[in-house]
């Protein structure tokens, strides 16, 4: 039975089932037997699938077909703009300006936030050329997977999920932070103390576990309502902040800026890597790529000019932070409610609670919808189970996506700290985006049987030396290298493998909307995004390659069989039907 009989014979099924079928209908996991046969054949299948890449055609046409319903195309550039906001603002201004302020970078977060802004709009030029190019719900699995191959898409793709898992967690515990500050002068009143927990692990907070379960039940009725409820809640949101900062800088104090880097220049590069954090979200306006009208104008308008200005925005309400409270004196935890109760204002403090606490709602909201878009596109490639790719024929939303994101990440939310979530997210978020830079330059530059070997060699090489080089200057900046000379010659390195990039022949010219100045933004992004990754504590490092190590063995075990029954029988319907 062909592809296209089995979505036919399916359509009268109920969206609630739970057989075999369901979560492995492929061959390789049919019996005991057949799996110890794919598990035999591992190495072959590996290297048949490591460079294995998709294209733009069965990630929006063949896939889709796995979800059995479709998505609806409701969204309009309006919504995008807004669902940006929503997505973005509160996310993480709210969250981690106060605790970075005061133990990494001190007044100089503003600067933190300027280098992170850079790096995320760099990250975002290249996003909106994938998003308009290719208007699926996968986002960067898909961007990946069509032009790094199989393999590097799944590392990104549990990555994603680790995004997707820790980003909420960490909204529904600040949530609760700011919502108990509302209450009482501790952030951790609504939590329960447990000593025979680990530190990090022994708060519990079951506030942020409603919390999230709340959301994502909004954000499963429908993809228009959780919209236009964004849309209200970002216009009040927007109100608040631009009280926030005209009355932070009526009441600023030059004094507070002194001294203005007291954990000096690395620790606002450390502040910048965390706070990037504030900068994702962007991501989920390219997720709703496949349920907006008009893709090709809609998302570059979404993503461009609303992450310009956000970018702003941030910079001033960290500037404005740091000026009305001495860095030493802010809140880890709720810092911008308990600074206005400090300089006397104290129904201020709820007017920012409950700002904040829309920002953080809103934010779930988006992040619903976009994380759980990302879990269907991995479903529809059965690197997990397909049971999870099905859309709801009524609500046209994956619900059963967005329940598996939203139990684990409430999971998560009961027992982890915001420290803990933070420094993972920004470590996956980064991983991620540099990858997309490096795609985007395959994309232009590599077009398989048509670029020349030599060409491909060439662009292969100058790709080498400008990750190395990236590598180079971030691991001489964490070594603590004060000299010039390395610095130089990583940079030199740099510029030359950027500058051999450019006289090669793009074999790619975007139709839709193109990122300007390839290859030299692209380039830059990887450097800033290596950059950041570097300035990343080691916790964050074991807790990344821990995670990813786990990934593979589970891509091993599971996901390299899953795909490789997936494709061979795409290879032999397509044969069968080009035969007829």
């Amino acid at each position: 039975m062909d592809e296209a009989q089995a979505t036919c014979s399916t359509t009268a099924r109920s969206y609630w089932r739970w057989s075999k079928k369901d979560f492995f209908p492929e061959s390789s996991f049919q019996t005991l037997s057949s799996y110890k046969t794919a598990i035999s054949q591992t190495c072959p299948r590996l290297a048949d699938r490591l460079l294995a890449r998709s294209s733009s055609t069965n990630e929006l046409v063949t896939l889709q077909k796995v979800s059995e319903n479709p998505m609806q195309k409701c969204l309009t550039w309006w919504d995008l703009i807004w669902l940006s906001f929503g997505s973005v603002v509160g996310s993480g201004i709210f969250v981690v300006t106060g605790q970075q302020a005061r133990e990494n970078a001190g007044p100089a977060i503003v600067l933190s936030y300027a280098i992170s802004g850079l790096s995320a709009l760099l990250s975002v030029f290249c996003y909106t050329e994938f998003a308009a190019e290719v208007p699926v719900a996968g986002g960067s699995f898909s961007y990946l997977r069509i032009e790094l191959g199989d393999f590097l898409a799944f590392i990104a793709a549990g990555n994603i999920l680790l995004e997707a898992l820790a980003g909420a967690a960490g909204l529904g515990r600040s949530w609760s932070s700011y919502f108990a500050s509302m209450i009482k002068s501790d952030s951790d009143f609504l939590r329960i103390m447990v000593d025979s927990l680990p530190k990090g692990f022994n708060l519990l907070d079951p506030v942020a576990v409603v919390v999230l379960l709340v959301a994502n039940g909004i954000a499963m009725s429908g993809t228009k309502r959780t919209s236009w409820l964004n849309w209200v809640s970002s216009l009040v949101s927007g109100a608040v902040i631009v009280f926030v900062i005209i009355f932070g800088f009526i009441h600023a104090k030059i004094s507070n800026l002194e001294p203005f880097f007291p954990y000096g220049v690395e620790g606002v590069f450390r502040a910048a890597a965390v706070v990037y954090w504030s900068y994702t979200g962007f991501d989920m306006v390219a997720n709703m790529a496949e349920e907006t009208r008009k893709p090709s104008r809609d998302i570059p308008i979404g993503l461009v000019g609303s992450m310009s200005g956000i970018t702003v925005v941030y910079c001033l309400m960290a500037l404005a932070l740091t000026m009305m409270v001495k860095y030493s004196e802010i809140d880890v935890n709720a810092a911008y409610s308990v600074a206005f109760e400090q300089i006397g204002m104290k129904w201020a403090k709820y007017l920012v609670s409950i700002c904040a606490l829309k920002g953080m709602t809103t934010s779930l909201l988006v992040g619903s919808l976009g994380q759980a878009r990302y879990t269907t596109q991995i479903a529809r490639a059965h690197m997990i189970p397909p049971f999870f790719a099905l859309v709801h024929p009524k609500t046209g939303t994956p619900v059963n996506a967005t329940l598996l994101v939203t139990t684990i990440s409430a999971i998560i939310a009961f027992f982890s700290s915001l420290d803990v979530l933070s420094s993972v997210l920004s470590f996956s978020t980064l991983f991620i985006f540099m990858l997309i830079a490096v795609a985007l330059l395959m994309r232009r530059y590599y077009v398989k049987d048509v670029t020349p070997k030599n060409d491909l060699i060439k662009f292969l090489l100058s790709l080498f030396v400008i990750i190395g080089s990236s590598i180079g200057v971030s691991a001489l900046w964490n070594s603590k290298e004060k000299g010039w000379i390395g610095y130089t010659v990583a940079g030199t390195l740099w510029f030359l493998g950027t500058l051999g990039m450019a006289y090669l022949s793009k074999q790619r010219v975007p139709t839709v909307w193109g990122v300007p100045l390839v290859p030299w933004l692209p380039s830059l992004s990887i450097v800033m995004n290596l950059f950041l990754i570097g300035s990343l504590g080691f916790e964050a490092f074991l807790r990344f390659i821990i995670c990813t190590a786990v990934m593979i063995v589970y891509y091993l075990l599971v996901g390299l069989h899953a795909t490789y029954d997936v494709a061979h029988q795409n290879e032999e319907v397509s044969k069968i039907e080009e035969g007829k």
